[in-house]
C-alpha cells in the first residue's frame, strides 16, 4: 500500500494499477500570445456592446470600480486567464484574480481554502489506488476538469474509473467518501447569487464568491440529510444557464437593478 493520505481506521479498497505505460499525451497548443504580447488591447472596455453569451469568449463587466471577467473557461492559458493577467500587470482591480481561478478548479486546493473560511466541505484525500466506498472521484492530472466526476459504489466500478482518471496509474486522484444516503446537488452561482435554492446553499454561494470572486461558476454539493457540503467548483457553459440566470447575468452586465 502506498497511500499517504489514508485516514487511520478508515475502511476502503486499494486498486493498484500495474499496466504498461502509454506514450505521453501531447499538450494541445493553447497559448494566447496576442493577449500577452499587447496587453493594452484588453485593458479597457470595448466601445461596442458585445453579446454576453458569446461562446468561449470572456466578457468584461465594469462595476463597483472593478473589472469582472465573465467567462465559460478560466483555465490556465485560456483567453480569460490571459485577460486577467493583462489587467493585473496594468494594476487594475480585476476579479477574479489569476490565483483564484487556478485554485478554484483544483479540488483539493479549492476545498482546503474553502474550509479555512468556514465553508462546509466534503472530507477528501489523495491517492493512487486506495479509495473508500462509496465515493466521488476527481482526476488531478493536467487535462482533468472538475466538470467531470464519478460516483463509485463498488470495487469493479471504482477500478475502471481509477484507470481512466489516472491515465493507467500515471497520476493521483482525489477521493471524497460519502454516505450511502448522500445526494449530489449541482447549481450555478452568478456573482454569488443562486436562484431557487435553500438558505444554506444561498449563504454558502455568497461565501464562495467572497473567497474566489468568480462571476460564473457551477457548484457541486453533497447533501446528507439537511446539510450541504461543497464537493467542487466547475466552469459553466452559457448554454446551461436557465432563462432566469441569463436575465440576471444580462442585468448585471448592463448595470440594471436586481433583487
Amino acid at each position: 500500500m502506498n497511500d499517504r493520505y489514508k485516514v487511520p481506521g478508515q475502511t476502503g479498497d486499494w486498486f493498484g494499477v500495474d499496466l504498461p505505460d502509454r506514450p505521453p499525451v501531447k499538450r494541445k497548443a493553447a497559448l494566447r500570445e496576442a493577449a500577452m504580447g499587447n496587453p493594452a488591447t484588453s485593458l479597457h472596455l470595448p466601445q461596442k456592446k458585445e453579446p454576453v453569451m458569446a461562446r468561449d469568449s470572456p466578457t468584461i463587466v465594469r462595476r463597483d470600480h472593478a473589472y469582472h471577467v465573465v467567462a465559460e473557461d478560466y483555465s490556465y492559458k485560456s483567453e480569460a486567464y490571459y485577460t486577467i493577467l493583462a489587467h493585473e500587470l496594468a494594476g487594475d482591480d480585476i476579479r477574479p484574480c489569476s490565483r483564484a481561478v487556478l485554485d478554484a478548479f483544483v479540488v483539493p486546493v479549492c476545498l482546503e481554502r474553502a474550509s479555512h473560511t468556514g465553508i462546509p466541505v466534503v472530507p477528501w484525500g489523495i491517492s493512487q489506488g486506495y479509495v473508500p466506498l462509496p465515493a466521488i472521484l476527481y482526476g488531478l492530472n493536467y487535462f482533468a476538469t472538475t466538470s467531470e466526476y464519478s460516483v463509485v459504489q463498488d470495487t469493479t466500478q471504482a477500478k475502471e474509473v481509477i484507470k481512466h482518471i489516472t491515465n493507467l496509474g500515471k497520476y493521483p486522484f482525489c477521493y471524497q467518501k460519502i454516505s450511502d444516503r448522500a445526494a449530489i446537488h449541482t447549481c450555478t452561482a452568478i456573482f454569488g447569487w443562486t436562484p431557487g435554492n435553500n438558505d444554506e446553499i444561498v449563504t454558502t454561494a455568497k461565501k464562495i464568491y467572497d473567497l474566489f470572486a468568480i462571476p460564473l461558476v457551477s457548484m457541486v454539493f453533497v447533501q446528507t440529510g439537511n446539510n450541504f457540503a461543497l464537493s467542487s467548483l466547475a466552469p459553466t457553459r452559457y448554454t446551461h444557464l436557465s432563462d432566469e440566470e441569463r436575465a440576471f447575468l444580462s442585468a448585471y452586465r448592463n448595470h440594471q437593478e436586481f433583487l
